[in-house]
């Protein structure tokens, strides 16, 4: 049976206390390292201990979504940390992607930007899931990343336009804020596909809104017809351009990232996951890398991880000192 390395830091900089995490669970000296693990609502702990077996160590951050459905019932689309995110989130961070859709709604039951910026979502959804994420900090003393909208780029104009955006985030923000929420570090998360800089740029809530800021770029390869990218082919434009355009000092967080595998040639993907330690390095202000485990719609866009060789690769990947740093 493998032994789960314990990624808090012990070795290296744990005994350096400025590489203690900040206020905003920034990591000073390294990166977290986290991913989404495909799992139903009631098995989420044990998808979790499954994925981190196979790469060899706790996960620091782990990745759920969630609707903007009433709070009701057992339906646990809707409700904010659930018994299984609360057992995860014991020894690792959360990040909560909450988006504006009703899964399995009708067309009616869809939020829309401007409803939510006008307030018609408070009593019902909003203000219910504020106290259940401040409930959640009083009681254990954790703060969650919660990220409202995440690729909000590519979901205009059917959820509303840019402005309304923009709006809706920042009335969930003081909502919360109104309500004492303070265990929330605000996360926007765009695709960061440099064809909608114009979109990022008009639905950039304000530095005093956004704590850090997420993009998702991956190495689609055949998915989507496109050409085999390195890891740092994916990652460094857009890093780029969100430092000059968007903010120089934010904290950074590749919220998805991951590759398709190579049918011709095995070796490919674990070796595009061997270059990930060293090319974070380089990216400035990068503090999160969250792996994608997962597939995409459409022919040959399976993401997830390949074989053992691959997985080799990201176990030795995610054992890079620069990605375990202590938590406290």
């Amino acid at each position: 049976m493998l032994a789960l390395r314990d990624a808090s830091g012990r070795a290296g900089p744990a005994g350096d206390p400025a590489c203690r995490p900040t206020a905003l669970l920034e990591p000073p000296c390294g990166a977290w390292f986290g991913a989404f693990v495909p799992h139903d609502k009631a098995d989420l702990a044990e998808k979790v201990h499954a994925y981190e077996k196979r790469v060899g160590r706790r996960l620091d951050i782990v990745y759920t979504y969630h609707d903007m459905s009433a709070v009701t019932g057992t339906r646990l689309e809707g409700q904010l940390l659930t018994e299984q995110e609360q057992r995860v989130g014991e020894d690792r961070m959360l990040l909560l992607s909450w988006e504006s859709k009703w899964w399995g709604g009708t067309k009616r039951q869809q939020p829309t930007w401007k409803q939510i910026a006008d307030g018609e979502l408070d009593d019902s959804v909003i203000d219910v899931q504020a106290r259940r994420i401040k409930e959640y900090g009083e009681r254990t003393g954790k703060k969650v990343f919660l990220s409202f909208d995440l690729e909000m780029d590519t979901r205009t104009p059917e959820n509303g336009s840019p402005a309304e955006y923009v709006r809706a985030y920042r009335h969930i923000h003081d909502r919360f804020r109104a309500l004492g929420v303070d265990n929330v570090v605000w996360t926007w998360i765009i695709t960061g596909y440099l064809d909608h800089a114009d979109l990022f740029r008009r639905m950039y809530p304000g530095d005093e809104y956004v704590d850090w800021i997420g993009y998702n770029q991956y190495n689609y390869y055949l998915c989507h017809k496109a050409k085999w990218l390195t890891f740092a082919q994916t990652q460094q434009s857009s890093h780029d351009w969100i430092r000059r355009h968007i903010s120089g000092d934010k904290p950074l967080m590749l919220s998805e990232f991951g590759t398709a595998s190579d049918p011709d040639r095995p070796d490919r993907q674990a070796g595009w996951y061997a270059q990930v330690p060293r090319v974070l390095k380089d990216l400035e202000g990068v503090k999160a890398a969250l792996q994608w485990n997962y597939r995409d719609p459409g022919p040959h866009c399976d993401l997830s991880v390949a074989g053992d060789q691959a997985w080799d690769a990201l176990r030795g990947a995610a054992g890079d000192p620069y990605l375990n740093q202590p938590h406290r």
